[in-house]
């Protein structure tokens, strides 16, 4: 960035983008999505720092540092959310509004708001919004806290942000005010997210996610064994850590002969696998627990890409891969129809390179970064503007007409 863009963003209004946690890697959409704004400054609050994505230095701010005493400071922030220091720190940014990421994290989100006298936007991404209560009261002490704030928070709040349609669903089931309720999908940066389409496509099938339940590699594992009986050249390449990786390693090995599990990895190394595969596979399911895809910003990413989808339609996912145009969808599960998806794409060229497109084109047209953050921005002013207009209604002795 140059000296006259650190300038001008100096002179914008500040948001705070709130997070507990500051960054995991895969949480790059809590970091793209504030830092593509061009109207305020993000400044990025947590209560701890983890090895992942790197926040920007001098808008970032945490509880304190690591050590006895800081993890003294962090306890009592959590349990309390008492943080002097930091709260002076954050009041000469003068911020405009407090925007959380995660339902979960929306306590903490909503103690800032009020200390700071600022409106809190709370962004739902899936998990928070879809977990059955009676999983989540034994998850976390955070989503106890949440669960038991969630009826002060759906009061005090000014804005729910769902990724997906589907999200907004669940969140007017909960009891969230559906006026307060708005869709927004998670942009992608479609100048980075672009093909090199003098690198050939190679038969990979690529797979780019935690290691967690969910996600369903399992089922993918399943599904390329399928595969590689009949295309045995077609290789597995998953992207991605987790408690699950050393059992689907094991399982892999066991129907498997062409795969490679290569660990957690960069946006650039993603990117480089997205652009060698010719089908993308993360066919996410709905848990027992109630968890779902709310969106799978990822999904948009490989379309991006050009790279064509095969997956599950659950939860969020229809909205981020149209079926039948940019990719295939079968019924959560099913293994054979996952399979046959699969196939479909390395055995109809036609139909692959018609895909290609399509998703090029729709994730231009739909999940710009760009286009998306400035939707983001509108939302910012229009409450800001409610806000002041309300702050004048209840400062007059005659109430303002209109």
């Amino acid at each position: 960035m140059n000296t006259f863009s650190i300038a001008a963003r100096k002179n914008r209004p500040s948001v705070l983008i709130y997070r507990t946690t500051l960054l995991p890697l895969s949480e790059t959409f809590v970091l793209s999505q504030p830092e593509a704004l061009e109207h305020f400054t993000p400044y990025f609050v947590g209560c701890s720092r983890v090895d992942g994505l790197r926040t920007p230095e001098g808008r970032s701010y945490f509880i304190g540092n690591d050590g006895a005493l800081g993890h003294a400071h962090k306890m009592m922030y959590k349990v309390f959310g008492f943080a002097p220091g930091l709260m002076r720190e954050l009041r000469r940014l003068n911020p405009v509004l407090v925007h959380t990421h995660f339902g979960v994290d929306s306590v903490q989100g909503l103690r800032l708001a009020r200390r700071l006298g600022t409106p809190l936007v709370v962004t739902f991404h899936g998990y928070d919004a879809t977990m059955k209560e009676e999983y989540a009261r034994s998850f976390s002490y955070d989503f106890r806290r949440y669960l038991r704030w969630r009826p002060i928070i759906q009061k005090e709040a000014s804005l729910f942000v769902a990724v997906s349609e589907f999200v907004r669903s669940k969140l007017i089931e909960q009891g969230f005010p559906q006026e307060k309720i708005s869709v927004h999908y998670v942009g992608v940066d479609t100048e980075l997210f672009a093909p090199d389409l003098s690198v050939p496509r190679k038969p990979i099938v690529l797979f780019a996610g935690r290691l967690v339940d969910s996600k369903g590699c399992d089922y993918l594992i399943r599904a390329m064994a399928l595969v590689q009986r009949k295309m045995p050249d077609v290789r597995l390449i998953v992207i991605g850590d987790g408690p699950l990786r050393h059992e689907l390693e094991q399982m892999a090995s066991a129907c498997l002969h062409n795969f490679s599990f290569l660990g957690a990895r960069s946006q650039s190394e993603v990117r480089h696998w997205m652009n060698r595969a010719k089908v993308f596979s993360v066919p996410s399911f709905t848990t027992p627990m109630g968890t779902s895809e709310g969106f799978g910003l990822v999904f948009a990413e490989a379309q991006s890409m050009g790279l064509p989808v095969a997956s599950f339609a659950t939860g969020g996912i229809p909205e981020a891969v149209a079926h039948g145009v940019t990719g295939l969808l079968a019924r959560e599960r099913d293994v054979e129809s996952l399979a046959s998806n699969i196939s479909a794409l390395f055995n109809n060229d036609s139909l692959w390179h018609r895909f290609s497109a399509a998703a090029i084109r729709r994730t231009r047209e739909q999940f710009d970064l760009k286009e998306q953050s400035a939707k983001l921005e509108e939302m910012y002013s229009r409450l800001l503007t409610r806000q002041s207009v309300a702050t004048i209604r209840n400062s007059v002795s005659i109430p303002l007409q209109g």
